[in-house]
């Protein structure tokens, strides 16, 4: 009988365009050090999980965001990919846990750690993005209460369309790409 070897979160590799092999605690030390440089102001950490299905298997990108507000980003972007198609509930659900298993690496403890960077006055939040939205015409909607309550009990804030960016257009954009 062949056996897998059990994937968990902190095999996860991830990269961005000047950088490739990071580990989720590679990430987190860029994360802290962005916030060092400059850490006044409203941070927002954000996580979120597009997908695109194509004929034989079916892409997933996870973005990490860490963004300055009115003062720049710093992001990576984790690409996988599992064979054969999805239906539309099956893609919002693996989207929806992926980006919560992401989320639960950075947990209050790293937030705490995050948080301790900070200059006074200065503050973080914390947000899952979902590539789903509200509206007759989306065909997403009847996902929305579910997904939110799913992401919400890790403690992040649940962010949907339009207010999701960093699913519906960062990891989406590398669901494009190959």
């Amino acid at each position: 009988m062949k056996q897998f070897k059990h994937l968990t979160v902190h095999d996860f590799s991830f990269q961005n365009t000047t950088e490739r092999n990071l580990s989720l605690e590679d990430v987190f030390q860029r994360v802290l050090r962005f916030i060092t440089v400059d850490p006044y102001g409203e941070f927002r950490f954000m996580i979120g999980t597009d997908s695109h299905v194509y004929r034989k298997h079916t892409t997933f990108v996870t973005g990490i965001v860490i963004q300055r507000l009115g003062k720049g980003v710093w992001a990576c972007y984790r690409k996988q990919k599992e064979s054969g198609q999805m239906d539309l509930r099956q893609k919002i659900t693996k989207e929806t846990e992926l980006t919560q298993h992401v989320a639960s690496y950075f947990d209050e403890a790293k937030e705490q750690e995050m948080i301790t960077l900070l200059s006074a006055g200065s503050h973080l939040i914390r947000e899952c993005h979902l590539d789903i939205g509200l509206g007759k015409k989306n065909k997403t909607s009847i996902f929305v209460d579910e997904m939110m309550k799913v992401i919400e009990a890790t403690g992040y804030q649940a962010r949907i369309k339009p207010h999701s960016f960093v699913a519906s257009h960062y990891a989406n954009y590398y669901t494009k790409l190959g």
